[in-house]
């Protein structure tokens, strides 16, 4: 992804964000391009060719109505990604991700057998720090405010490792191409997280999910205060698809990486389908 791609996600995003605030007054194209400083037929290229729709589409993307639609099928899709084997079948990327957890002794010992390779790169979605191992991609965090900060919590949780900087680009391109990558995760958590984010790695892209329907989806239907804090734990953004839970009632919900990149993320998934 070039800097152009990335000036345009930054105009889309600040367009997204515009959207949200006004959803209920379902604002023209006229007033979005006035907001982000753009003429309409500029703003309409722009984030067609980042969303892959027009401005109006994504808007009703957006709205609780569709929300709800989506989660009546949810448990359905899921199930049947479950069946085949698959975390997704959709064109948008279709990726085969599978996902390691590291045994109790070596997830004690912090990490202290890694060699972690790391670097920053820019995704459809603004600026991530991504880091890897030969076993696996162990971290996947955007950015929120500078790279070192979050190079620092990637530090943080794996104090003993070797850390070696990388050029991260060619990872980055791995993850967002859309050519069918096999990805494999290396994840540090509880057994009741690791759960959690194998259920969402079964989902399929554009499928959204109540906190409800992943807690029964593993077994503990009671528990879906205990899935919110394990998404919350997640530090593997995109690839454990925690965007693509919401709240029962439609609303979008919490997001580690901040509500409007959660509705990016959603909107350019729906819209790849």
């Amino acid at each position: 992804m070039n800097t152009n791609q990335q000036r345009h996600y930054q105009t889309v995003e600040k367009a997204i964000v515009y959207i949200r605030h006004h959803i209920q007054h379902q604002p023209s194209l006229s007033e979005i391009a006035e907001h982000v400083h753009l003429s309409e037929f500029h703003l309409q290229r722009v984030f067609t060719e980042w969303a892959g729709i027009s401005p109006k589409r994504f808007m009703q993307s957006m709205t609780k109505q569709r929300a709800l639609q989506v989660l009546k099928t949810s448990d359905t899709l899921l199930e049947a990604a479950d069946h085949v084997g698959l975390s997704g079948t959709g064109r948008l990327h279709d990726l085969l991700v599978s996902c390691e957890a590291m045994t109790p002794g070596k997830a004690k010992n912090l990490g202290a057998d890694l060699h972690i390779k790391y670097g920053a790169a820019l995704t459809p979605f603004g600026e991530a720090v991504i880091g890897w191992t030969d076993r696996g991609i162990c971290f996947l965090q955007f950015v929120e405010q500078d790279v070192c900060q979050t190079v620092a919590i990637l530090r943080q949780q794996w104090p003993l490792a070797r850390f070696y900087s990388q050029d991260a680009h060619s990872i980055s391109d791995t993850i967002f191409s859309g050519k069918g990558n096999k990805i494999h995760l290396l994840v540090k958590g509880t057994n009741f997280q690791v759960k959690v984010w194998e259920a969402l790695i079964h989902s399929q892209p554009g499928q959204l999910l109540s906190y409800a329907q992943v807690a029964q989806k593993i077994g503990s239907p009671k528990a879906s205060r205990a899935v919110g804090s394990a998404l919350a734990s997640n530090t593997i953004g995109f690839l454990i698809p925690c965007h693509r839970v919401i709240r029962g009632d439609g609303d979008i919900g919490q997001f580690r990486w901040g509500s409007d990149r959660k509705v990016a993320i959603q909107g350019w998934e729906a819209a790849h389908l």
